[in-house]
């Protein structure tokens, strides 16, 4: 079985097939992470460059770290310490890097459509690790597998997705992958941190109270406010929206069932979850840092092979 795309630049292109067998090979991967040995030869002389024009924390590290247990030649780029703070064009920048025989790209970007802009104009893969407020398609497959790990399936459960939905690319690619796999979405938080149409746009139930939410769902996925992506005030402050929208230890227990936490990170404590939810049983936050890495390996297998 092989992936139907050559690249992966968002789970609004995957078919459902495709999600199947990212999620099937990522749990093989995971088996191998539990290994004393925890490196295979599967990407050797596979060169793999990693060009993150924002910054990041866990999704760069978690890729690195998929691509040194699959025995991938790794370069990192930075746009701060490049000529792009020179005035070089993206597609100069790229160029000059794949006149090195670089087989892979890994791409974050501040610009929506970025990545797709590069699958358009040179041969190697792309995998796109987030592009302004348009897709993160490898975290919405790990928060897929968490799930999937936690609950048993996706198919029938419902899942909330709760904050800052208007400015989230992770949002996107959840609600994409959730309902292409059988599940029940529900956004919430604030009307003016929701988009107008998106229950007709992408068949999602819309939410402005935050028990009424919880209440419905089997697990919660909360949001970080991004306020450096908001170029306008859009609720009055965050002690405001942490008690709309914060869940405390309080409002867990008075739920009449026990419920999931996810968070993609990082979080925001005392705004969006506080700490004794976050550090709670019920959440699953570090099980989905986890999962990152076998998901990231199994994307960059699937497509070194298909692209072969």
């Amino acid at each position: 079985m092989s992936l139907s795309t050559k690249h992966l630049l968002g789970i609004r292109d995957l078919k459902k097939e495709d999600i199947s067998l990212i999620l099937q090979t990522a749990e093989q991967f995971k088996e191998v992470l539990q290994r004393p040995v925890k490196k295979v030869p599967s990407l050797r002389d596979i060169v793999v460059v990693n060009l993150f024009f924002e910054n990041s924390t866990r999704t760069r590290i978690s890729f690195e770290l998929a691509e040194k247990r699959l025995s991938a030649d790794t370069v990192n780029f930075t746009a701060s310490s490049s000529s792009v703070s020179k005035g070089e064009t993206l597609l100069d920048t790229v160029n000059n890097i794949l006149s090195m025989k670089v087989d892979m790209v890994v791409m974050r970007h501040s610009a929506s459509g970025a990545p797709h802009f590069l699958a358009n104009h040179i041969p190697a893969a792309i995998i796109n690790a987030g592009d302004g407020i348009n897709e993160h398609p490898t975290q919405g497959l790990l928060d897929a597998l968490s799930i999937k790990e936690k609950t048993g399936s996706l198919e029938g459960r419902k899942v909330a997705i709760i904050g800052d939905i208007m400015h989230s690319r992770v949002a996107q690619s959840n609600i994409y992958l959730l309902k292409k796999m059988g599940a029940e979405v529900t956004v919430c938080g604030p009307p003016t941190l929701i988009p107008k149409y998106i229950s007709q746009a992408l068949g999602v139930n819309v939410s402005y109270h935050l028990r009424e939410t919880l209440e419905w769902c089997d697990v919660a996925n909360v949001l970080r406010i991004q306020l450096e992506r908001q170029n306008q005030v859009l609720f009055s402050s965050l002690r405001e929206y942490s008690l709309a929208y914060g869940i405390n230890r309080q409002m867990l227990d008075s739920l009449h069932k026990e419920i999931v936490i996810m968070h993609p990170g990082p979080i925001n404590r005392g705004v969006e979850l506080d700490s004794d939810v976050a550090d709670s049983k019920q959440s699953i936050i570090l099980q989905q840092v986890e999962n990152g890495v076998a998901v990231r390996m199994a994307v960059l297998y699937l497509l070194a092979n298909r692209n072969n």
